[in-house]
C-alpha cells in the first residue's frame, strides 16, 4: 500500500495540463497508462470499454476541432479515446468508463505525463473519425504529453465543512 498522506498530496498536486512538449511518450509508459485503465473497477466486472491510442496527426487535428475548449488536443503526442461498449453494460458504461479515465489520468501524472479531461465535444462526429459503431460511446479523449511550461497553481476547492453532512 501507499502511505496515505503521500497519496493525498499526490491527488492534490495533479493538474489539468493543456500544453505539451514535442516529446514522444514511450511505449512502456503508454502501456502503464492503459494498464491502469484496464484495472479500473466496473459494475459486475463487465469491463465495458475499449481504448484507442491515437498518434495519427490528421485524426488528432480533426478531434481537436470537435472539442469546444480542446484545440490543444492536436498538440499532444498521443490521445487516448475511452470508449464505452453500451451493449456490454447498458446501465453503467458511463460510470465504468469514467473510473477508467481517472485511473489513466492518475497513472499519467505519476509518470510525469500531463493530460486533461475533454468533456465538451461532438461525440457523434468523434465516433465517425474513430470508425466506431452505434453501440459505442465516446466518453472522452485524453490528450497526453510531457508538461510544457509551469504546472498550473491549484484551483479553489470548497472547504469540507461546506460539502460534507453527517446524518
Amino acid at each position: 500500500m501507499i502511505e496515505p498522506k503521500l497519496f493525498l498530496e499526490f491527488l492534490k498536486n495533479r493538474r489539468a495540463i493543456r500544453s505539451f512538449k514535442e516529446k514522444k511518450i514511450s511505449d512502456k509508459e503508454i502501456e502503464m497508462i492503459l494498464e491502469a485503465g484496464r484495472w479500473a473497477p466496473s459494475a459486475s466486472n463487465r469491463q465495458p470499454w475499449e481504448f484507442i491510442v491515437i498518434k495519427n496527426e490528421e485524426k488528432k487535428q480533426k478531434l481537436a476541432k470537435l472539442a469546444r475548449y480542446g484545440g490543444f488536443i492536436g498538440d499532444a503526442p498521443i490521445v487516448i479515446a475511452i470508449i464505452g461498449k453500451i451493449k456490454q453494460n447498458p446501465r453503467w458504461y458511463i460510470q465504468d468508463t469514467s473510473l477508467v479515465s481517472m485511473n489513466m489520468m492518475l497513472m499519467a501524472w505519476a509518470l510525469g505525463v500531463g493530460t486533461c479531461w475533454i468533456g465538451s465535444m461532438d461525440r457523434e462526429k468523434a465516433k465517425k473519425i474513430l470508425g466506431l459503431g452505434e453501440n459505442d460511446f465516446v466518453l472522452t479523449v485524453l490528450p497526453m504529453g510531457y508538461i510544457k511550461g509551469e504546472i498550473p497553481k491549484p484551483t479553489y476547492r470548497k472547504k469540507l465543512e461546506k460539502i460534507v453532512k453527517e446524518i
